[in-house]
């Protein structure tokens, strides 16, 4: 199944407490049940004031219908083509 980057712009987003965190996780999950188990959410990276999500789904319209769903911003969808870390230098 592909793998998404979503990229969110969301000002204040590396401010937000644990319990505003929390609040948008359960969001997050909430909206994933309605829309079945091929809509995954991998992790999330929160920076400044952008946070980058890594999902599983098999189209993009299904991610941007998670974003909507759920009242969230989704600036940039890519598909992730490849996964390199240290182990791909050996």
């Amino acid at each position: 199944m592909p793998r998404y980057l979503i990229e969110r712009d969301i000002e204040g987003a590396g401010l937000m407490t644990p319990a505003e965190l929390k609040a948008v996780s359960q969001k997050s999950c909430s909206v994933l049940s309605e829309l079945g188990p091929l809509v995954q959410w991998e992790h999330s990276y929160i920076t400044d004031d952008k946070v980058y999500c890594v999902y599983r789904a098999p189209s993009e319209a299904l991610v941007r219908e998670h974003a909507r769903l759920g009242g969230f911003p989704a600036n940039r969808i890519s598909t992730v083509t490849q996964v390199i870390d240290p182990l791909t230098a050996e």
